[in-house]
């Protein structure tokens, strides 16, 4: 294979540049052309790309966003859009496709390997962590990591005032960026989109910890659960104490990825490339008991997410 292409889909996250660098550098080093395209699918069904050298992807590294640019493309989803993709992927002689992006980014490169016969590999990069195949996914550490630096500071005032203060973070279908960042910052209670709350319950749990001597209490909520502000005006109508919320928003998005993100991003850049250099498509990347894998990316997309419950019952037991 002398000639790859290259997208990032969906959602940006943290380590997107990281990965672009090192799937840009490692074809190189193997006698691979690049071409970068602008803007996810949409950029590849409109032809909007450039070919990529090695200084194409100087200080990138520690950029969050995506040099590429990104957009979410209801086109390819049909059979019109996709064969323009492979109009244009046919227009420039590109003869394998690295995608970076999350489940519905792999759905499109699963349409064009199983469809067309398009080699792909996926690369996953969403922050919400939510493909089941893979430990992790890129950028999930560094959107943690940014709703600590939230969460910390936030605990500071609460304390100050003996608030509550309920903490909104991303995640629609999956509680993991509340599950993590409930753990580490040592907040009392995560609501997520996989377990059913129980507002007694939580209210039991607040008084009993006030009881215990805390002046404050922080509750972290998924997105996809309940927003931030909904939930205080619950928690305020059946508690007598001050609720506050904060919505911590796309900055969870953004920002210098972190060391285990960059490290990510080059494994499963280089992986992604060599697997190409091999001939071998259809497959997506993730990390899996600290190994770096490959995977059959039908096999991916169809496997559902599992919650981890014992995580939860963790933060249970070491939360009050």
């Amino acid at each position: 294979m002398k000639r790859i292409g290259l997208l990032t889909s969906g959602g940006d996250a943290p380590g997107m540049n990281a990965a672009i660098r090192a799937v840009v550098r490692t074809a190189i080093y193997f006698g691979m052309e690049v071409y970068g395209i602008e803007r996810g699918y949409a950029g590849l069904i409109e032809d909007t790309m450039m070919p990529m050298e090695m200084r194409s992807v100087s200080d990138i590294v520690q950029r969050g966003g995506t040099k590429l640019r990104t957009a979410r493309c209801l086109e390819m989803l049909t059979q019109d859009g996709q064969k323009k993709a492979v109009k244009t992927l046919e227009r420039h002689g590109i003869e394998g496709l690295v995608v970076i992006g999350g489940d519905g980014s792999f759905r499109g490169a699963k349409a064009l390997t199983e469809n067309y016969g398009i080699p792909t590999i996926g690369i996953p990069g969403t922050i919400d962590n939510d493909l089941e195949y893979t430990d992790y996914t890129l950028g999930f550490d560094t959107a943690v990591n940014t709703c600590l630096e939230v969460i910390n500071k936030l605990r500071d005032t609460m304390n100050s005032h003996e608030r509550i203060s309920v903490v909104e973070v991303m995640g629609r279908h999956c509680g993991d960026i509340a599950l993590y960042a409930g753990i580490t910052s040592g907040a009392e209670i995560i609501i997520v989109p996989e377990i059913a709350y129980d507002m007694d319950d939580i209210v039991m749990r607040i008084n009993r910890s006030r009881a215990n001597g805390k002046h404050s209490n922080i509750i972290v909520v998924a997105e996809g659960a309940i927003s931030a502000e909904d939930f205080a005006k619950q928690l305020q109508e059946n508690t007598t104490y001050s609720v506050r919320s904060t919505n911590i928003g796309h900055i969870q998005r953004g920002g210098s990825p972190s060391m285990a993100d960059r490290m990510l991003a080059a494994q499963f850049g280089n992986k992604a490339v060599r697997l190409l250099k091999d001939g071998i498509g259809n497959r997506v990347v993730g990390i899996h008991r600290n190994e770096i894998i490959d995977m059959d990316i039908i096999e991916a997309v169809s496997m559902k997410k599992k919650f981890n419950y014992e995580l939860y019952e963790t933060l249970q037991m070491i939360s009050m």
